[in-house]
């Protein structure tokens, strides 16, 4: 994303790292509570629009890390944990296009891997 933005004569970075998991869900819910539709990739555009936002307001590196796999050995560890029943295959969709936007805006992406 370049080199350290300077002000005042002093070098400085604005790092941001993004839960791009609870993102994802806060657009998608966010837009079908105020559109009642759940648009193509609507909840990819959201987050995509949010991180240009941040680039624009001077951030010179951002990384998203994603949970794409709903299930991980924590759900080995704790009966109950998050077990990934009954979420909305139109939001489970939008996962790995917004890994690949982001890769493809240059953003760096964590995806979740099994251990």
């Amino acid at each position: 994303m370049g080199p350290p933005a300077t002000a005042g004569g002093s070098d400085f970075m604005i790092v941001h790292l993004i839960d791009g998991t609870y993102e994802l869900f806060r657009q998608f819910y966010g837009l079908r509570r105020f559109h009642k539709t759940d648009p193509p990739f609507g909840a990819v555009n959201g987050v995509l629009g949010m991180i240009v936002k941040m680039l624009e307001d001077g951030a010179t590196h951002v990384g998203v890390a994603t949970d794409h796999i709903i299930e991980s050995f924590r759900n080995d560890l704790w009966p109950g944990y998050k077990p990934g029943v009954g979420i909305d295959r139109a939001l489970l969709s939008q996962f790995h296009p917004l890994e690949d936007a982001l890769a493809a805006m240059g953003v760096v992406v964590w995806p979740t891997v099994e251990f």
